[in-house]
């Protein structure tokens, strides 16, 4: 469990969430038995909702992992959706290329291989979504580059914004972990000034979800 919420709370709330297609599904094993981390299941859900409601013609992702979250919001678009997801280890570049092309997705989704921060400075184009998975020390650092890249009215999701209770809580803070939480607390600091909208959510392990506030 996430330790943010109660276990009972997630068990039920995962509960409620139908069988995962098969393709999802088959990805979700692979990932449980080869202990790859991969979003929860209700921010899977959440991302899925996201998606419905922006109706996103381009996605911006960081931290592809074995493909499991992009094919997960490219199978949730309803209309024609491009998705960039950027990712530095080869493995699993090969990996997430394997699945999405097993599973006829690759016209839609690219892999650019990279340091997020590097691949970040030097991307250009707009984005309606950007989802926010990688690099958890960095979400400060990623967040003036994901804003140039966003739409006026885009839609920014960053995962793992409260990791597992610590940027809330000093008592839960692990010595290893100090710099993450210093860095992380920074970011919800950014996103909570006035020209964003921000809500952070205790599902999974935190989501932050930012727009800019209209003027």
């Amino acid at each position: 469990m996430s330790g943010i919420t109660y276990d009972y709370m997630e068990e039920y709330i995962r509960g409620l969430i139908k069988e995962s297609n098969p393709i999802l599904k088959e990805l979700e094993e692979y990932a449980h038995k080869n202990n790859v981390p991969i979003i929860q299941k209700e921010v899977g859900k959440f991302l899925e909702l996201m998606i419905n409601i922006k109706r996103p013609k381009k996605i911006l992702e960081l931290g592809t992992a074995i493909g499991y979250s992009a094919i997960l919001m490219k199978t949730a678009c309803i209309e024609d959706c491009e998705i960039v997801t950027v990712e530095r280890d080869q493995d699993m570049i090969n990996l997430a290329q394997n699945n999405i092309e097993k599973y006829g997705v690759s016209k839609d989704i690219k892999i650019v291989q990279g340091d997020c921060l590097d691949v970040l400075e030097n991307l250009q184009g707009e984005f309606d979504l950007i989802f926010m998975d990688a690099g958890k020390g960095h979400y400060n650092h990623f967040l003036p580059h994901c804003l140039r890249l966003l739409n006026k009215d885009g839609v920014i999701v960053a995962d793992n914004v409260l990791f597992r209770g610590m940027i809330a809580s000093n008592e839960l803070v692990k010595r290893r972990k100090i710099t993450i939480v210093k860095r992380m607390r920074k970011f919800l600091e950014m996103v909570s000034e006035d020209e964003f909208i921000t809500s952070v959510i205790p599902m999974g392990d935190g989501i932050a979800v930012i727009t800019r506030r209209e003027k």
